[in-house]
Order: C-alpha cells, then structure tokens, then sequence
C-alpha cells in the first residue's frame, strides 16, 4: 500500500525535486529536471519502479521529522531500542549536476542501518547496468549514468537488482551518502563534500527566508509556504511548476490524474502577487521575465501552460506499466489542456504586468507592446465560449470567471494609461470594452432569484471562482450581489465547510469526467479572502486557521482535501494552494473587513 501523501516531504535543488517518505524512502524524484522521466517512480507504481530507502534496519522504529529551521533540509530522527539517528536529506544548489545528499548521524546509544537503492530510468521501466567505480557504485541505462558514492563504513552488495549499504552508527558519528546524476555520454562531475554543501545549503536558505517582510500571525507557516514556492521554482528560467508530480489522484481509484509539472498562466497573477507581498522582488522579476518569453509572439497562439523554459508542445501520453498511486490510473505525463482555449489567461497576464508595474519592477522596453496585442486581440474575442481555467474537458461555455477576468485585462490596461498616457494604446475603446465586459456579466451571469454569480451563462451551477470577483475589484465586497454570491458557494459547494471548485454529481457536471474530487484547497482559502472582504473578519479568520491545520507535519499541502477520509488528494505540494494560504494570511493582516 501506498503511504498517505502528507506522509511526503520536499526536498530539492530549484531544478527538481524529491519526494521523502517517513519511512526514509524516496519514492519520486526526476532528473534533470521537473519535468524528466523519473529514476524513483515507487510514488506511482511499486517498490520495482524505483525508490532509495535509509533508516534503520530493525523494525519498529518510530520516527519523527523537520525542516532544520527555515530550510529546505529534512532531518528524520528514529527512536530504536539501541539508540536514536537521525537522518538528513537534502539537495544542494547546483552548479552543473544535480546530487541528492543523505547524512546519517548517531544520536544515542548505536543503530544498525540500512539502505536499499533501486534505481529505474524511464519512470521506472528500465533497470539500469550497474559496476563498480573507485569507492562508488555507477548505473547507466541508455542517457542516463547515476553515481552512488558510498562511505567506507558501510558493507555495500548488490541484491534483486538493488544497491544494498548496510552499517552500524554511533553517538557522534556521521556518515553521508550522495547520488549524482549526469548524461552518460560525460565523464563524471567532480564529487562535492556533503557536509560543507549542508553548511552553505542552510545559511542559503536561511538569508533567503529573512528577506521575508510578512509580521503577523503564523508567519512560519506564511514562511514555509514560500520556501515551498521558491522550490517550485525553475531557477535558470524563473518558471514556477504548479507541482513536482504526475498523476497523484483527485479521487483515490479514479481517473482525474494530471500532470503539473508545467508552468501555468493561471498561477501568474497569484504568485506574483504572493513574492511581491513578501519583499521578493527578484523572484517576482524572474517570473515576470519568463511570462514575457512565454507569451511572445501572436496573441492568438497564447496558450494557458508551458513547458519550464517556455515550450509550448506538452503532448500527454499513458504510462501503462504504472499501476498509479492507490491503483489510481492511467498514470499521465504531459497535458493535453495546453491546446485548450481559456480567455481568462489574458486577464492573468495583463494582471501579472500590472502588479509588477506598480511594485516597481524595471519594465523590459517591448513589455507593453506585448501587453497591447493581448488587450487587442481579447478585445476582439471576449465573447467567445471557452473551456474556463478548470480546464473542463467538455463542451465550451460562457464562464463567468473567464468575462470577469476579461474586464480585468481591460481594466489593468486602462489603468496603466492612465497613469502612463505617453506608453500608448486606444484608451477610449478599452474603457468601452471594459463597460461592455461588466455589463454583461452583470446581466447574463448573474442569477438574481437566487442571489448569486454562476459558473456559466444560462447555467444553475455555481463556481468557486467568483469568489475572486471583489479581490480582482469587479465589484466591491460590500456589493449585495457579491454577498449572495459568496453565501451560495458557501452552502452550495461546501463540503464539511470545505470548498469544492465546482458540482462534479449527476448529468450537470460541465467536465466530462467520471467520478468525482476532494475540496479545492485554493478555494477555500478564496472563501476565507471573500469572507474578509465582505465583513465577515472573524469567520474569515476561522476557516484560515482550519486550513493551517490541513497541512502535514512538515507544513506542506496537496491540491486537494478530503474530510471523509481526513487526507490530501491531488499534486503535492500544490503551488496553488500555498499561493492561497500566503494571500490569505496577507488579507488578514492588512485588515480586510470588520465584524
């Protein structure tokens, strides 16, 4: 049986990321980068598929385990019978080859340990070849070569096709092991020394986090939240993937299973607006950057993802000889969504420039000519039905949320204007365009029997998106309209006080899938902003601190929740959802709303 995804910690080197399990076994890590094949794929499949566990060799062990203090280092601590060791596990920043690095430490007394390393390229279908090399063992399967350098107080072998490191650890002692990738075709990178790459990986980390200007309440969540974001992070390009994984299961059994390791437009605004509430400014710059390169070129060809460095071709394929997480399949790489039409992602990057405009960003000299072919071209096909930014797999509608963020491209374009007429641009017939948006929306999207915004035109369904329509500033949260809308998601959508994104039950569901999905974290956190701007502070606060407790041990949160079983669903870690808790926090300390 699997373990549970909060059972899950991060590590990573802003390239990849790895997935740590308590038991000491990680079970998905890809490399080079986000979005390569897998060498561990147990998170997806079995044991067989690739996994490295270290921890003690007895059973029984009881661990427990932390960031060391504002990091990204994972230290797990086992209590055995003979003595206490903890484990530290991290990846340093890179300069050329990506190396993850485990350090075991005696504590107390002694421990006898040991370490089962199966490597398997391809997402877990090819076994590599395996030899010795000087003190290290050496994979190679067709591009891909693996270093295993081994300490010499470990007795390492070869059994079932595994790498096996089997050794005693005492008080005081320490011992570190490090893997390293590289292209088979290259000779081996230098070796880098554990222990010092662990020094300058913590004082990294923690200068980083200090940058952070967030003083309010449970800032050490806002705090690993961002670290989480910052991991997520495509260093040399300034990408941020929504999640490090494939196929991780909205329902467990079911087939909603996506891959996120990409680069959505729909993350941009929020994300940028989350660094550049906390004092990042440079990592709001990169983001910025890479939107630019992303979105160059015909208006028309915008597409709602890209690849890390921009690519727009993601073409999603099976992977049959994965059983999926909890027999959760098909098992997906790729994401066939990028071909979809959702106009809403104008909206979020003339939203993305606007918020970097007025942080202070230096503007790049073509940024604003991009920025009026968008506005043109949305200007001329707003009125268009698209697939809304759930990426529903089935007919096109008339989304609310996608009109609204319509008038939100307008809106940040007339803006802009306004306080730059020499940049350029039709301001008249923005603002027309802009009255135009409101207007309808207003009319046709708005159901004033029951008081409330809906997903679609004509439609009985209710969307949590629209609980975004007072923080984009379509209409104020006081607004009567905005107050209805909010208590409909509210008692509509809600599940044990958690909010799905949409009605999944009976013919109604607008996705085209079958089954269903557990709460949509970010919108419950959504719930908590609409709550606050609507006057309703206290409640707001509440559902927020209901939230914080969602997260595992070690702060971290999946796409989704389900209260039945008590447990997340979905991606993990979610940059969304994370993006969700740094907003809200911010929402709160700025004071929105009164009781």
């Amino acid at each position: 049986m699997h373990p549970h995804i909060e059972d899950y910690a991060l590590i990573g080197d802003l390239q990849t990321a790895a997935l740590v399990g308590r038991d000491g076994s990680i079970d998905w890590l890809c490399l080079p980068r986000f979005d390569s094949a897998a060498c561990f794929a147990a998170l997806l499949g079995g044991k067989d598929n690739g996994h490295w566990r270290l921890a003690p060799a007895a059973a029984g062990a009881s661990p427990t385990r932390s960031y060391r203090g504002d990091s990204l280092v994972l230290d797990t601590v086992w209590e055995t019978p003979t003595g206490t060791v903890k484990v530290t596990d991290f990846m340093p920043q890179r300069d050329r080859a990506p190396d993850v690095v485990r350090i075991v430490e005696g504590v107390r007394g002694s421990v006898e340990m040991r370490g089962v390393l199966r490597l398997r390229f391809d997402y877990g279908r090819v076994v590599p070849w395996v030899r010795h090399s000087e003190a290290c063992r050496v994979a190679v399967a067709g591009p891909d070569s693996v270093w295993l350098s081994t300490p010499s107080e470990s007795t390492t072998y070869g059994k079932d096709f595994s790498t096996r490191s089997d050794f005693t650890v005492s008080e005081g002692e320490r011992v570190a092991f490090v893997l390293t990738w590289h292209p088979s075709h290259e000779p081996r990178p230098l070796p880098i020394d554990p222990f010092q790459a662990l020094e300058e990986g913590l004082q990294d980390w923690h200068d980083w986090a200090a940058r952070c200007r967030y003083d309010g309440p449970h800032r050490d969540a806002v705090i690993r939240s961002l670290i989480t974001l910052k991991a997520l992070t495509y260093a040399p390009t300034g990408g941020i993937v929504a999640a490090p994984t494939t196929s991780l299961p909205e329902e467990l059994g079911g087939v909603r299973n996506w891959d996120y390791r990409y680069c959505w437009l729909r993350d941009a605004s929020l994300t940028l607006n989350s660094l550049i509430s906390a004092g990042y400014l440079e990592e709001a710059g990169a983001w910025r950057d890479w939107l630019l390169r992303a979105v160059a070129g015909d208006p028309a060809d915008l597409q709602i993802m890209y690849g890390l460095s921009g690519e727009r071709r993601l073409p999603e394929a099976e992977l049959p000889w994965l059983s999926g997480y909890g027999g959760s399949a098909p098992v997906r790489i790729g994401n066939a969504a990028v071909d979809q039409r959702q106009l809403d992602v104008y909206g979020e990057v003339l939203d993305s420039f606007h918020s970097a405009r007025i942080a202070g960003l230096p503007s790049e000299p073509h940024a604003w000519n991009i920025q009026r072919a968008l506005v043109d071209y949305l200007e001329s096909n707003w009125r268009e039905p698209d697939e809304g930014l759930w990426e529903i797999r089935g007919p096109r509608r008339h989304f609310v949320h996608s009109k609204v963020m319509a008038w939100v491209a307008a809106d940040r374009a007339v803006r802009t204007l306004e306080a730059h007429p020499k940049a350029g641009g039709d301001i008249k017939r923005w603002r027309a365009m802009r009255d135009e948006v409101h207007r309808e929306v207003c009319e046709r999207g708005y159901d004033a029997e029951r008081r409330t915004f809906t997903q679609s035109y004509g439609s009985a369904e209710l969307d949590a998106a629209t609980l975004l329509i007072p923080r984009l500033g379509f209409l104020p949260g006081d607004d009567p309209r905005v107050v209805g809308t909010v208590d409909a998601v509210r008692k509509e959508l809600s599940h044990q006080g958690l909010v799905r994104r949409y009605s999944t039950e009976g013919s109604s569901s607008v996705d085209g899938l079958p089954g269903g999905e557990g709460t949509f974290l970010v919108c419950s956190f959504w719930l908590a902003d609409a709550l606050a701007l609507t006057g309703r502070r206290t409640e707001a606060a509440a559902l927020f601190e209901r939230l914080l407790a969602l997260r595992n041990d070690v702060g971290l949160l999946a796409e989704e929740y389900d209260p039945a079983a008590e447990r997340l669903l979905g991606n993990y870690p979610q940059a969304f959802s994370h993006i969700g808790l740094v907003g809200t926090a911010f929402t709160l300390l700025d004071g929105a709303g009164a009781d």
